[in-house]
């Protein structure tokens, strides 16, 4: 029940909001008792990768409202919300991962410490860790931790930026923004901050429709990458349909990733 199973879950459960097969309700049911609608450390974790089950939680406890689908996860985020440490997204994975925990939580208990704690979180892994912190404002990518920041460079001498660790931050961002009061203090920086990646993102698409391994140096793990690509049309889509990305623009870049995917990435 950590990050690797928890991200599908949230899939399953996006087909399910659209798609209402008991099946795929029950499996996440069974998955959620498995593990005893708790994290792979318990509640005092404080690792992202560990709280990513929550979402499903969540979304299993909106429909059938049983506080025990949430109350470890609940418990866990009220910790980080009583602590003064903010510097435990040291990775951008984890804003993927615990972001969207804490502002359904928010939403659910009508309480914006949740919003407060979280904004202070991200803003230390956008402005603090790794010396000045692991966004650069000037080209609107992450790096992915402290170790690849610079003076690190890719084999062709560019910066390096990780595909799928900025598909986690525009996931973040998309589930943040879709959740959130547009009243909070900092919703317009990360609408900002979100547009400004799908529009750095747009310009490093591969002519085969995917992206690559590393966003800027196509030697280094060569060849299309998936998981990147995935969530970078999710977000893209998710701009689309709620007005905020302009369909000419976007469109034919989901349309060139989705058919690449479906021609060479599904199995039969």
């Amino acid at each position: 029940h950590i990050w690797t199973r928890a991200v599908y879950y949230e899939g399953l459960m996006a087909l399910y909001s659209i798609d209402k097969q008991k099946k795929y309700y029950d499996y996440a049911i069974e998955w959620g008792s498995k593990h005893n609608w708790s994290m792979r450390n318990g509640i005092k974790t404080r690792n992202g990768d560990d709280q990513a089950c929550g979402q499903t939680y969540i979304d299993l406890y909106e429909m059938d409202k049983k506080e025990e689908y949430i109350k470890d996860i609940k418990a866990s985020i009220d910790l980080m919300v009583a602590s003064d440490k903010i510097d435990d997204w040291h990775w951008i994975d984890a804003l993927q991962m615990a972001m969207p925990v804490f502002t359904r939580l928010g939403v659910i208990y009508n309480d914006t410490n949740y919003f407060r704690k979280m904004y202070q979180l991200y803003a230390f892994t956008k402005y603090n860790h790794g010396g000045k912190g692991l966004y650069n404002t000037g080209e609107h990518l992450w790096w992915r931790d402290k170790d690849f920041v610079p003076p690190y460079k890719e084999p062709n001498g560019d910066d390096c930026y990780w595909s799928r660790g900025n598909g986690w931050v525009v996931a973040a961002l998309v589930r943040v923004l879709s959740y959130l009061p547009k009243t909070d203090p900092h919703y317009n920086e990360y609408l900002q901050d979100y547009k400004d990646m799908c529009k750095a993102l747009l310009p490093l698409q591969r002519n085969d429709g995917t992206w690559n391994v590393s966003l800027q140096d196509s030697t280094n793990f060569g060849g299309k990458e998936i998981t990147g690509t995935s969530l970078f049309i999710y977000g893209f889509a998710w701009g689309i349909n709620n007005g905020i990305l302009d369909k000419a623009t976007f469109m034919p870049s989901i349309a060139k990733a989705w058919n690449e995917m479906d021609k060479n990435a599904v199995h039969k």
